[in-house]
């Protein structure tokens, strides 16, 4: 088959941002490649200057409509840190119940509604209500469960409202947390389907590995398969990085075919996200999670990016598992009513978490009245840029004889894999080869 391309579709669905895939193929030669983010900055490290550090949390969950509790959990624990304002075991125990809502409602929005169809050949998840229902109706419970399960604890299924430093403004009741507990319980039939059925088609998964260097949070102290504390690590690195050190790790640049800052760290890319925080974590799963993992044969060391998606599968059967026992503790310890009093102070310090597609950095410096004067976020799509470019550089000589359609729906696929949020509000891709 010729290996000269020349394609150029626009408006490819299924991506948070706008993204550019750029193939130039003639002959077999391939002259050009690239992965391009043309989204103008959307400047909220400018928005907070001048703020109150009461503010910051509110301000910054407007970065992401998918990641909004996450944003606000790694600003308000930079808030915290910057001004040595202490939590209580009761709040951080339900905040990371807070964050775990939105693990399992954004992995299950995507694996169930932008990367099913791809799987099952299809162009949307449309038609694949018809072709797989059972599956489409547990990934719709599942959704609306995370959803409830964020309005309770956040307040809001997005942009919560209970976070402050220091603490929450309001505790969900024993009666509440039972109730979600049962839920919880409920949901495991539900995610037992909806591993079964992308395990139908895992098949369709390419088969392409790069090896690169993988990177995340590691909590050792207890050891936890964690997604809110610990130091940094990486595949690459026999150790541990303090998020306050974040910007040795991130190594922020700019690349002239993008928009949006690039960062390395021991290599030329690293790949954050749900396939990261498995392979430096992976024994410290839920056993549930574990045998989900051994069904797909994921194991620790893949370095096949399409595999990201098979790793949320697991950490979404994880996070319910884990919210499970959480509950329990907190139950047994019984809610009891916090007043929380702050004070500013001058202060500069950072706040880690782990977003559903890697981990996210925030940093914050205020004045003694604590008002903030500087600010640096590093989300994690921006830290995957180059992971998915070197991709492509490996990738595309090895399909490029299959034909234009096959190349284009792989690169789309790649793409997807690495669940981008872009410009964090939804808009599209667009894929372009040309001679």
């Amino acid at each position: 088959m010729a290996k000269t391309v020349n394609i150029n579709v626009h408006h490819v669905t299924r991506v948070e941002g706008h993204g550019n895939i750029v193939v130039n193929a003639t002959n077999g030669k391939i002259e050009k490649v690239q992965w391009q983010v043309p989204e103008a900055p959307r400047f909220f490290e400018a928005m907070v200057r001048g703020r109150s550090y009461e503010d910051i949390q509110t301000i910054v969950s407007r970065i992401c409509g998918i990641c909004s509790i996450t944003h606000s959990l790694a600003s308000t624990k930079a808030v915290e840190n910057a001004l040595g304002i202490q939590v209580s075991e009761q709040a951080d125990k339900v905040r990371i119940l807070m964050h775990y809502s939105e693990q399992l409602q954004s992995h299950i929005l995507h694996v169930g509604y932008l990367v099913a169809p791809d799987l099952f050949g299809l162009p949307s998840v449309v038609p694949l209500v018809a072709k797989a229902p059972d599956a489409v109706m547990a990934v719709i419970r599942l959704h609306r469960l995370a959803n409830e399960w964020s309005d309770l604890i956040a307040g809001r299924t997005t942009h919560p409202v209970t976070l402050k430093p220091g603490g929450l403004t309001k505790f969900p009741t024993e009666k509440e947390l039972r109730e979600l507990q049962q839920r919880l319980k409920n949901s495991v039939g539900d995610l037992k389907a909806v591993a079964a059925a992308v395990l139908s088609v895992a098949g369709n998964l390419p088969n392409f590995t790069r090896e690169t260097e993988y990177v995340s949070l590691k909590q050792d102290n207890p050891p936890t398969y964690t997604f809110y504390h610990g130091d940094i690590t990486s595949t690459d690195y026999d150790g541990a990085v303090s998020i306050h050190d974040w910007q040795s790790v991130a190594n922020e640049y700019v690349s002239d075919q993008s928009t949006a800052k690039w960062t390395k760290w021991h290599r030329d890319s690293y790949t954050v996200g749900a396939l990261a925080r498995f392979n430096n974590n992976a024994p410290l799963l839920s056993p549930m999670a574990k045998d989900v993992a051994r069904m797909f044969g994921l194991t620790q060391g893949c370095c096949n990016p399409f595999m990201n998606s098979v790793a949320q599968i697991v950490e979404a059967v994880h996070v319910v598992e884990t919210s499970i026992e959480m509950i329990d503790e907190l139950l047994t310890k019984g809610i009891k009513p916090e007043s929380v009093k702050t004070s500013p102070r001058a202060g500069k310090a950072s706040g880690c978490v782990e977003a559903p597609r890697g981990i996210l950095f925030h940093q914050y410096e205020f004045d003694r009245k604590g008002n903030c004067v500087g600010a640096d976020i590093c989300i994690p799509t921006n830290q995957n840029h180059a992971a998915i470019q070197k991709d492509f550089e490996k990738f595309v000589p090895e399909i490029l004889d299959e034909g234009e359609d096959a190349v284009r729906l792989k690169l789309e696929m790649l793409v997807r894999s690495y669940d981008p949020c872009i410009s964090c509000s939804t808009h599209m891709l667009n894929v372009e080869f040309v001679r």
